[in-house]
């Protein structure tokens, strides 16, 4: 019954693009342990654990209509690490913000960040709810269902997402904050992105060279032309949440506009990969059922598939986009500040050089993967041919 399982599970898959996965699984775990270099700026003496709230004062909590401001004093049972077991009490502070501020209550399961001194607790601060729990369950449910529906072709799509989310977290983001070039750095790592994601899918083959080729030739162009179009709407990247934090936390060296612009580079990577593995899976499937047709046919075809898929691509990059500012827009809306004055705030000409710049991308994913397929599976049929008039013909019995 396992080999039958077994043999189902890696159905239609070859030894190669097998051995390929399990190289990416190393590599994943292995990026799970490389350190990033920032481990150790957090202050010796700190544990960060979870624990039960058991009891709860708000007698130093002043309300003011929606906000709170002052300290919610609680009583928190350590469940983890050397002080399991122990309760302590911590504090909450209100910061005045709602999004920033946390409510506890009795039996909620809050992440405690520990002062250890001399081996006690010297100060306890409840950082915010403990949601590692139910992360991982969803997680591992996504992962499931992978499984069950995909087989191995969802084994592999669940390595791309998380090789996808370590190459973000292990390379990118400390590489930023080290002062490397951000536009260089995204141009780099999505490209071993668009490599090991397309190779995955598609396989080491024909139809995973063209995809691939096809989106990095987009994804340059998405980025000389990012950079080309930003200097005149004089966008500083402190238009982003938190990007001036960075600079009063020690990384005052950061230019804050090329992230934001790698930023865009980023985002819209994934829409481009998957443009262009589609337009290479229909110009294969073409090639193989009609052989004798021309690179140039070919070609006609790829623009006329991506002129279909394209008009959607881009309505999925403004929601995508659009859905992070809804508040905002209501904001501006609410308070009937004319249109011309919404389309030249920072805010939205951020967002709108985001929208249209991903958006160029996909046009221009969709000629260059049309071009590559048209001549590389053109020249596939017709070596195919060739080997085919070539060889003797068997003899009839």
């Amino acid at each position: 019954m396992f080999r039958h399982y077994a043999a189902s599970f890696f159905s239609g898959f070859r030894r190669r693009d097998v051995a390929f996965s399990v190289f990416v699984a190393v590599i994943v775990v292995a990026l799970r342990f490389l350190p990033t270099g920032f481990e150790d700026r957090l202050p010796d003496g700190m544990e960060h654990v979870r624990g039960e709230v058991v009891s709860v004062d708000d007698s130093l909590v002043r309300q003011y209509g929606f906000i709170r401001d002052g300290v919610q004093v609680l009583e928190i049972r350590i469940s983890e690490g050397s002080f399991a077991g122990t309760v302590v009490r911590a504090e909450n502070r209100f910061v005045g913000k709602l999004e920033l501020d946390k409510v506890f209550r009795p039996g909620d399961v809050a992440l405690v960040d520990l002062t250890v001194s001399g081996g006690k607790v010297a100060y306890a601060h409840a950082s915010d709810h403990y949601r590692v729990t139910l992360e991982l369950a969803l997680l591992g449910a996504f992962a499931l269902l992978l499984l069950l529906f995909g087989g191995f072709a969802g084994f592999q799509a669940l390595l791309s997402f998380l090789f996808t989310a370590l190459a973000v977290w292990k390379l990118v983001i400390p590489l930023f904050l080290k002062g490397c070039d951000p536009l260089l750095v995204s141009l780099g790592v999505v490209t071993v992105l668009t490599a090991v994601i397309i190779f995955l899918v598609a396989g080491l083959g024909l139809k995973g060279l063209v995809a691939f080729c096809g989106a990095t030739f987009g994804l340059v162009l998405t980025g000389a032309l990012a950079l080309a179009i930003a200097p005149p709407f004089r966008l500083h990247g402190a238009v982003r949440p938190f990007s001036e934090t960075l600079l009063y936390s020690g990384f005052g060296f950061l230019d804050l506009t090329r992230i934001f612009l790698s930023g865009i580079f980023l985002a819209s990577s994934g829409a481009v990969m998957d443009l262009a593995m589609d337009l290479s899976s229909a110009l294969r499937e073409i090639a193989t059922h009609t052989p004798g047709i021309g690179a140039f046919a070919l070609f006609r075809s790829g623009i006329r598939i991506g002129r279909s898929v394209i008009g959607t691509m881009t309505t999925t990059l403004l929601l995508a986009y659009s859905g992070s500012y809804v508040t905002m827009l209501m904001v501006f809306m609410g308070q009937g500040i004319p249109l011309v004055n919404v389309l030249n705030m920072n805010y939205t000409a951020a967002e709108f050089l985001h929208t249209v710049v991903g958006s160029f991308g996909l046009v221009l994913v969709a000629p260059l993967t049309a071009a590559v397929g048209a001549f590389a599976y053109s020249r596939e049929a017709r070596a195919l041919r060739e080997r085919k008039e070539s060889s003797p013909a068997l003899p009839v019995r």
